[in-house]
């Protein structure tokens, strides 16, 4: 994350972050975090980042005591009928890790 952030700077970050997202940037720790938030929701909705789930369709906000919260697009909502979602992010050293929890309406 860090080599390519230095070496591409906001256009690496635009690939998988919005604008909003890019001013809670603090290092290449924090962009570490916001990647590994998103995979993991994209795998806890089963499909992975691709066709079905893109990275901007996952947007990573703070609360006001800045935790992190995770919101989703009206389709992913939709299609895949979420009813909440949460997220946890950690670092140690160098790492950045995730855990994303859905709930769902049963069909």
């Amino acid at each position: 994350m860090k080599g390519s952030i230095e070496r591409f700077g906001n256009k690496f970050l635009n690939r998988f972050l919005s604008p909003e997202e890019i001013l809670l940037i603090k290092d290449h720790k924090t962009a570490a975090g916001f990647w590994a938030a998103k995979e993991a929701c994209s795998k806890a909705l089963g499909c992975g980042i691709g066709k079905e789930c893109g990275f901007q369709d996952i947007k990573i906000s703070k609360t006001a005591k800045g935790a992190p919260h995770i919101s989703l697009s009206q389709r992913l909502i939709k299609d895949y009928k979420i009813n909440d979602i949460s997220v946890s992010i950690t670092h140690d050293g160098d790492y950045a890790m995730a855990v994303v929890a859905i709930e769902t309406t049963k069909s």
